[in-house]
């Protein structure tokens, strides 16, 4: 990973407080999310913003931009008290949000996105070349040439999509950029550009606050570190003065030694649930897997590489053209996701707004939503143990009819969840299925795949962390451009797999 300057560089009036936000309440619907928190932001320097879900990050940084509006305390910038009514006041006045919800218009190009509101014109029509020629001289400067300013959002992954906005942001002539979550669906050599712009960001004097479940990117890139719990200050400390145990401790009350919960006493692994016997589409060739009752298989590999596609394959969406499917024993064709359901397969998408939730509607009419559509002839069995799955997941919301979209992000991800487990799949893959959460939501959802595999469900996880690939797994699977590359045991080192996904051991080419 890119390696910046420690603490702030040589931009102009380095260290300077540009932001003092003092004694910020903010309530909704009557409930209280913010009780008088402190933050000040300081020119050259990345401020951390760290919490569970539900902490109040988002709603502070929303503050700042001038999405909602505090109930009580102030906002300064460089020392004059402001209140943003709109976001735009908030750009004019030199500060830019990347928010972890996209703002993009999929219809549009990059370049339609990244100067939306504000698009150049030649008597009084848009110049679309001389909007092409800026972005295309803005990716180029910030080193994604492979970007193209003419290419439409929609056909991005939901990596590109993240760049868009992060280029977006800073297309800005911002003096204070916040960032939630940018790189939650970034693989790693597109967390190392991100890590260069803070560098170069940093260097100009800016001021970054930047918002991260990822410790490893707390550590890499803050200086300071401020933890919100339950909507309160807990702290402001320098982040060279503070381990990662201490900091998990002040975030959640226990250590980081619990992330990765223990096998449960008495799993086993067992029969072979599904097998791939030289499976392949347009993405993918040569595909041999085994998924085992009781057994936790990890796909790892780089951005492209083929996991998703295989989970997508396996559910149906992108279905396999040769090779041979078995469910337990019996040869099957997945053609549909309908079919896959009922196989027993369950998959919990990478990007759940988008494809897993319907945000609008009911935490329950989430839960029973695969059970209405495929399966109705048992939904009425199956619904009666939603709120028993609701209540195992430690799922926090005010009751079944609250809408998922309030939310926080962990707990729409175990509305995800409990809408699968309600199904009773014998295979479930999870891809990315911590992306975005905090680290006790994560807590909840490692011991909930260790709960299953205690009940014989085969699981398949795909994940860009490998901290997270090597603490869960108990076999590793590793695919490089659309291939098998090759398969590790649990226990494996962060070198190993890299070199099987890179193509390249430590010494050399493989």
């Amino acid at each position: 990973m890119t390696t910046l300057p420690s603490g702030p560089s040589a931009g102009a009036d380095t260290g300077t407080t540009v932001v003092r936000m003092a004694g910020i309440d903010k309530s909704f619907l009557g409930v209280q999310v913010l009780f008088g928190v402190d933050l000040d932001l300081r020119a050259g320097e990345v401020h951390a913003l760290v919490g569970e879900n539900g902490a109040g990050k988002s709603t502070l940084m929303k503050i700042l931009a001038g999405v909602h509006q505090a109930d009580g305390g102030t906002v300064e910038l460089d020392g004059h008290a402001v209140s943003f009514e709109h976001p735009l006041q908030a750009q004019h006045a030199g500060v830019s949000t990347v928010f972890q919800e996209f703002n993009l218009l999929p219809e549009r190009t990059v370049a339609e996105n990244v100067f939306l509101g504000r698009e150049p014109r030649r008597r009084g029509l848009v110049d679309a070349a001389q909007m092409n020629a800026a972005t295309a001289a803005l990716l180029e400067d910030l080193g994604l040439t492979w970007l193209s300013p003419q290419t439409r959002v929609r056909s991005l992954s939901v990596a590109g999509q993240q760049i868009v906005e992060i280029v977006k942001a800073l297309s800005h002539d911002a003096r204070i950029i916040s960032m939630d979550e940018p790189t939650a669906a970034l693989a790693d050599e597109e967390v190392e550009v991100l890590y260069r712009l803070i560098g170069t960001l940093r260097e100009r004097g800016v001021a970054v606050l930047y918002v991260s479940h990822r410790l490893k990117e707390i550590f890499d890139l803050s200086d300071r570190v401020t933890i919100l719990k339950d909507g309160a200050l807990v702290d402001t400390v320098d982040t060279a003065r503070i381990t990662s145990d201490e900091l998990v401790k002040l975030m959640v009350g226990r250590p980081i030694s619990s992330f990765f919960p223990d096998k449960i006493e008495g799993t086993a692994i067992g029969e072979t649930r599904l097998r791939l016997d030289g499976c392949g589409n347009a993405q993918l060739d040569g595909i041999d897997l085994e998924l085992r009752a009781g057994e936790i298989t990890a796909l790892a590999g780089l951005q492209g590489s083929g996991r998703t596609e295989i989970a997508h394959a396996l559910f149906g969406v992108d279905r396999f053209t040769r090779g041979s499917m078995w469910i337990d024993g019996r040869r099957v064709r997945v053609r549909s996701p309908r079919q896959a359901v009922r196989a027993g397969i369950a998959l919990v998408t990478e990007d759940r707004k988008a494809e897993g939730l319907a945000l609008n509607q009911s935490v329950m009419a989430n839960a029973r939503l695969v059970l209405d559509a495929v399966q109705p002839g048992q939904a009425g069995r199956r619904v009666q143990n939603i709120p028993g799955i609701l209540s195992s997941l430690d799922l926090v919301a005010r009751d079944v009819d609250q809408e998922v979209r309030f939310l926080s992000g962990g707990n729409q991800q175990k509305v995800v969840l409990a809408k699968w487990l309600a199904t009773e799949p014998s295979v479930m893959v999870l891809d990315e299925p911590t992306r975005g959460i905090d680290v006790g939501a994560k807590q909840r959802v490692y011991s909930l795949m260790r709960e299953l595999s205690a009940r014989g469900v085969a699981i398949l996880m795909i994940s860009s962390e490998l901290p997270e690939v090597i603490g869960m797994a108990d076999r590793i699977v590793v695919l490089r451009d659309g291939r098998i590359a090759g398969e590790l045991s649990a226990g494996a080192d962060e070198e190993s797999v890299m070199s099987l996904a890179t193509g390249h051991a430590m010494g050399g080419e493989q």
